[in-house]
């Protein structure tokens, strides 16, 4: 059997042994943000496929704080109680996923502080906010941010066609729309210069012309065709590190073709290919061992309920490591 063979990228793949970096595994199965059920058990399908393994192979020790409690939808109530009308009329749960943004953003922060490196498994998109505030507390020159996803997720509650603020984690991130009158969301760590999307393939009409306006990076997939992963991802990684304490690393893996990964709520044709997953990922790893780069990372959009035999959740947990380290040789 050649080291191909088996789990399709080889039984000898590995990595240095880094006696100081420890993931420590932030669960946060919210549902609230996305408009199918299931998101909330990706932390668990996550583990399930064996993501302490895959980090230990490349390198890096793994604690597990388990998950953060997070609200039902069943007693949840879909009309924020906030005085801002744009916010109350178009952002289902706000106040509840507001709570556990402010949750998260602490508990990133305090790992970092002990000097271990926050690895969050969502739950959907709407977790990247308390990501992306706790890793940007206590830095001096803020955070880049690199988004892995098919969408923007840059609409407002005044944009947004659905409501579901898993659409609109990166807006809130640069206080746009209402998003900049809520202490919750209130940072001035994130700015849109060192802020960069990939892979973007489906937009809506007031998202894109949002992202036009700002000084946010978007590569699309057409870039991606045309340059090739490689290009684009060491360019996107000088415009996000470029004169930050380090980057936020946001994979949402409808980024990756629904041939790929069937178990996402919001599945877009022709997204990246396994391959070209890991080489993104694994060109983080290079730019991390170089200059220690990586702040925080975060893994989102696993549903069980939708996928085949824990498929994406598997691909979540292989490259979450290759992102930490795990290489082929």
């Amino acid at each position: 059997m050649s080291a191909e063979d088996g789990n399709g990228t080889g039984s000898n793949v590995t990595g240095d042994r880094d006696t100081t970096r420890t993931a420590r595994l932030l669960g946060v199965p919210l549902d609230l943000g996305a408009n199918r059920r299931g998101v909330d058990m990706g932390p668990s399908a996550i583990r399930y496929a064996n993501i302490a393994a895959e980090l230990d192979a490349a390198g890096v020790g793994c604690v597990d704080d388990g998950d953060l409690e997070v609200p039902r939808l069943e007693t949840s109530s879909p009309v924020p109680d906030v005085d801002d009308s744009e916010a109350a009329s178009n952002a289902k749960y706000l106040d509840e996923i507001g709570g556990v943004t402010a949750t998260l953003a602490d508990a990133v922060a305090t790992t970092i502080d002990n000097g271990a490196t926050p690895l969050v498994l969502g739950g959907d998109h709407a977790v990247a906010m308390g990501s992306m505030f706790g890793a940007g507390r206590h830095t001096d020159d803020g955070i880049g941010v690199i988004w892995f996803d098919a969408h923007g997720d840059y609409n407002t509650p005044a944009t947004s066609p659905s409501g579901n603020v898993h659409g609109m984690p990166l807006a809130a991130a640069h206080g746009r729309g209402s998003f900049a009158d809520l202490d919750w969301a209130d940072t001035d760590a994130v700015s849109e210069e060192h802020t960069v999307l990939v892979g973007i393939r489906s937009l809506d009409e007031e998202e894109r012309t949002a992202l036009r306006e700002s000084e946010a990076t978007v590569f699309t997939m057409r870039e991606i065709d045309e340059r090739g992963i490689t290009a684009v991802v060491e360019d996107a990684l000088e415009i996000a590190t470029d004169g930050v304490d380090g980057i936020h690393v946001s994979l949402d893996l409808d980024w990756l073709d629904p041939t790929v990964v069937p178990g996402v709520g919001t599945p877009v044709r022709g997204g990246v290919d396994y391959r070209e997953a890991h080489a993104a990922l694994e060109l983080v790893a290079e730019r991390d061992r170089e200059a220690d780069i990586l702040r925080s990372m975060g893994v989102v959009e696993v549903n069980p309920i939708l996928d085949r035999d824990n498929q994406t959740a598997e691909v979540a947990a292989e490259l979450a490591a290759s992102a930490f380290g795990k290489r082929i040789l």
